[in-house]
């Protein structure tokens, strides 16, 4: 019989590959637990394996005291002598219990409780290996589907490949091997405690790592790798050795090394980066195969950029549902925004526009008394901007208004203007060929052309010429008397009337007068 028990133990200790000190451990556990079901007792019931002999035996422990309280758990002192006279206060007594009596319920329930505890330091063991392999690629053969979950068989045990860590490019066959990426281990669990994934982008390095050489022993590494299962894929690489190129060296001599890797992702598309330490030529390099025209630091601190392309490019950079900029973000780790020279120029305009559309008030005119300010007003300008448009010769025909008035309101206005510096936003910066265009346009619209410019107004035969000496011009004589409003009143009814207005003779409102 103990030849039995250890051959038993030993056997299942190489079975589930487990201490077969834990083995023995279950084994009193059990005997404890069928014996207390068996005597239905309060004692403090302990059971231990004999290894010489092959029994295990079963004993009820109690303290020696003076005064017994409980007799379950404690025994008089003069009881204990009886049984070995060496014994003092506080040492134990072990009381053995018969084996024998244990009936076949007692046998199950020790059954129980062995396989159980044996399964248990089952888990415990494939824990503490697998833990250690996360991120490791393992070969395993599909054993069955428990609905769209896959249970692989590993080796040593089970993994689960559930439907969410599936690519959707594969089929799957039971007996068929696969190869998946170790993503979790449960501690515990009553099914398979190994997550496999075969989207997670660890993947694509160890499929890489196998397949190329100079990645296996470090003169190439891999910086970054994305991918979407079943579709598309970009990592990027780069090499500690200036001779060797690390794109080329990927992709092998006709393509031979990343073909292997793409019938195992089941055709799946990869684009391999050159890495560079300056994110804007990184970016350009994801973003392949479109060509890049510029790129544009937004914003530092939250990673933001922007990219311009030409009109024709800016498809094939955004990708197919936006795929190819998606991953060219996740690759990088920074916000990309595609856009083609025309959207930039038309916001860059855009914001410069609206930079110099914010009107500036009337009475910012300094010198400008409020009776010419309100004359400004009857005449329905609301802003300088409106009386830089409308130039002198405009403002010398608002009622109210002379030569000398409009020149001082002109002058003013473009003194205030001068003083006013417009920041570009940080972040905004023109494209070469946007730049170029806004030289071109400036230059059509700054340099007045020769037979464009204004006509002198005509003089009438008729009217009478008065000149004007500079002094008469600049400043009034002592002696000039200033001309009333109504005056002007006069005129203006004259030309309602339909009668030819004559010459101005330099009769100027009062505003003139005091200049």
């Amino acid at each position: 019989m103990s030849n039995i028990i250890a051959q038993m133990i030993e056997q299942i200790s190489k079975d589930k590959n487990v201490d077969p000190q834990i083995v023995i451990a279950a084994l009193e556990d059990a005997m404890v637990a069928a014996a207390r079901k068996f005597y239905k007792t309060a004692e403090d019931i302990h059971a231990r394996f004999d290894e010489e002999t092959g029994i295990v035996e079963i004993f009820a422990v109690r303290r020696v005291v003076e005064t017994v309280e409980d007799p379950n758990l404690e025994i008089s002192l003069q009881e204990a002598k009886e049984i070995d006279e060496t014994l003092e206060i506080d040492n134990t007594v072990e009381m053995p219990k018969p084996t024998d009596v244990l009936g076949r319920i007692s046998a199950q329930t020790a059954k129980q409780v062995i396989l159980q505890k044996v399964r248990e330091a089952e888990r415990q063991n494939i824990y503490n290996e697998y833990s250690e392999k996360i991120g490791e690629m393992v070969n395993g053969v599909i054993k069955r589907f428990e609905g769209p979950d896959i249970i692989v068989d590993i080796g040593k045990t089970e993994a689960i490949l559930p439907m969410r860590e599936q690519s959707r490019a594969d089929a799957y066959k039971q007996g068929e091997r696969v190869r998946a990426v170790i993503t979790r281990v449960l501690p515990v669990a009553r099914g398979p405690q190994v997550i496999l994934s075969r989207t997670d982008p660890q993947i694509l390095v160890r499929l890489f790592e196998m397949e190329i050489p100079e990645i296996y022993d470090g003169t190439i590494v891999i910086k970054s790798a994305v991918h979407e299962a079943g579709d598309r894929a970009k990592v990027a690489v780069a090499s500690t050795d200036r001779d060797v190129d690390p794109v080329g060296a990927c992709v092998g001599m006709k393509g031979s090394r990343i073909n292997s890797v793409i019938r195992e992702l089941r055709g799946e598309k990869i684009d391999i980066v050159q890495w560079s330490e300056d994110i804007a030529q990184y970016a350009a390099n994801a973003l392949n195969p479109a060509k890049i025209s510029k790129v544009l630091i937004i914003d530092a601190a939250e990673k933001r950029m922007e990219v311009i392309v030409e009109e024709k490019q800016q498809s094939l950079a955004i990708g197919k549902k936006g795929q190819n900029v998606r991953l060219a973000s996740r690759l990088i780790g920074w916000q990309i925004d595609v856009k083609s020279e025309e959207q930039k120029k038309q916001e860059v305009l855009g914001i410069m526009e609206s930079l110099t559309s914010s009107s500036t008030s009337l009475s910012e005119l300094e010198g400008i008394s409020d009776r010419i300010i309100a004359s400004l007003r009857e005449a329905g300008i609301e802003n300088v901007e409106r009386i830089l448009e409308l130039d002198e010769a405009g403002l010398r025909e608002i009622p109210g208004i002379g030569e000398k008035t409009a020149a001082r309101i002109m002058e003013v206005a473009h003194d205030l203007f001068e003083e006013v510096e417009i920041e570009v936003p940080e972040g905004v910066e023109l494209p070469t060929a946007i730049a170029a265009v806004e030289e071109e346009t400036t230059a059509e619209t700054d340099e007045p052309q020769a037979e464009e410019q204004e006509p002198e107004p005509p003089v009438d035969a008729e009217a009478p010429v008065v000149e004007e000496t500079p002094a008469e011009a600049d400043e009034p004589q002592a002696g000039e008397q200033e001309l009333e409003p109504p005056a002007v009143e006069e005129e203006t009814t004259a030309e309602a009337e339909g009668g030819e207005r004559p010459a101005e003779t330099e009769t100027q409102p009062e505003e003139d007068a005091a200049e």
